[in-house]
């Protein structure tokens, strides 16, 4: 009866004395064919920026989307900030992250346009989209495709993400006021991406300064003038202390968009879950970016004049139209000195005159 009870036992035990032994063995090192974000291993990425995270809005997008991949993904995935400098400069970003010095960076692409001429359409167009229509074509249309296909021909080994867009900039900060074309001659001033090349050639002396070298030249007077961002932000850089003019539309930047990259050989490590978080995330802060940058900005107007004593000044038409004219010359210009750019800009103008023409902003019948 005992011997015969153990027998009965050892047939009942044997299923599971066999199936755990059948998983645990082989390669100890072999991983399953499709990983989900709680199998994978965990990624612990250092993450360097273009912007300080204390400044606003530029600086809350980075620290947001941190903060979001890392509940997405249960802790899974985190990004590790390090401010300007504290890694690599600014203007280092983008080697850093192709070369995998650092896995990921935070940063605007026009600054790259030295490298890649057609970056600048990747950051914001003159007289160009609103959020809407530039998302859109990021988006909807072949802007995404584009923007990885200029570093993949440039041979920088980066996936880039769009992870944030802001509304318009201010037109700038100046220490005099600007009533006629001729008083932009021989100023010296701080101008960013394809608005700086407009400016040149309204006979302006353009320098592209990063945020944090702004202010001491204006202070000891390297520069006349500047431009950076929106109100909110330009506010906590402490323009209106040193400059009392400040002029609207920001026609050279009527929405900004920011990149995130992370070096390709890190991001193809990654599981297919994971890279989905950090799309997703990416998709979450640029909502976050748009609204809190509309809703910011109201206050900062305000503040500036009965606290500041700004003058918040628009543009004469004649200048206004002098930009235009300007503006349709560099494109002419960097369309014939490169294919890409030209490539990127047909594409996009292609897009806009549909989404001008038949788009859902203005539910009206097309035009004749």
């Amino acid at each position: 009866m005992l011997d015969k009870l153990k027998k009965n036992t050892i047939f009942f035990l044997l299923p599971f004395l066999i199936v755990p032994a059948i998983t645990g063995c082989g390669n100890v090192n072999s991983e399953p064919k499709s990983k989900t974000a709680n199998t994978a291993r965990n990624a612990q990425l250092k993450l360097t920026c273009f912007y300080g995270t204390n400044i606003p809005i530029l600086g809350d997008n980075i620290v947001y989307l941190a903060k979001r991949v890392e509940l997405a993904s249960a802790g899974n995935i985190k990004f590790k900030l390090f401010d300007p400098g504290k890694l690599v400069g600014p203007m280092e970003v983008l080697d850093a992250v192709s070369s995998g010095k650092i896995e990921a960076g935070y940063s605007t692409p026009a600054f790259w346009m030295g490298m890649m001429p057609a970056a600048p359409l990747f950051s914001a167009v003159p007289f160009g989209p609103d959020t809407s229509e530039y998302l859109a074509w990021f988006l909807a249309g072949n802007g995404m495709k584009l923007y990885q296909e200029m570093y993949d021909r440039s041979e920088f080994n980066v996936k880039v993400l769009l992870m944030a867009i802001i509304p318009p900039e201010s037109s700038g900060w100046f220490k005099k006021k600007i009533e006629t074309v001729e008083d932009l001659n021989g100023l010296k001033m701080r101008f960013f991406g394809l608005g700086g090349l407009v400016m040149q050639k309204m006979g302006v002396s353009v320098n592209i300064l990063p945020g944090g070298e702004i202010f001491p030249a204006l202070e000891k007077k390297v520069i006349d003038a500047t431009e950076f961002s929106m109100p909110v932000i330009d506010e906590n850089m402490g323009f209106h202390k040193l400059a009392k003019y400040n002029y609207f539309p920001g026609w050279h930047q009527q929405a900004s968009a920011f990149e995130l990259l992370i070096n390709k050989n890190v991001w193809n490590s990654l599981s297919s879950t994971q890279q989905i978080v950090i799309e997703m995330a990416c998709r979450d802060t640029i909502v976050y970016s748009i609204a809190t940058g509309e809703a910011s900005q109201a206050a900062v107007l305000q503040r500036n004049e009965l606290k500041h004593e700004v003058e918040t000044l628009s543009w004469p038409p004649e200048i206004i139209e002098a930009y235009r004219e300007k503006w349709l010359e560099v494109v002419n210009e960097q369309s014939a000195a490169d294919s890409f750019f030209k490539k990127v800009w047909d594409d996009y103008s292609d897009f806009r005159r549909k989404y001008a023409t038949w788009g859902s902003k203005a539910y009206l019948p097309r035009s004749k």
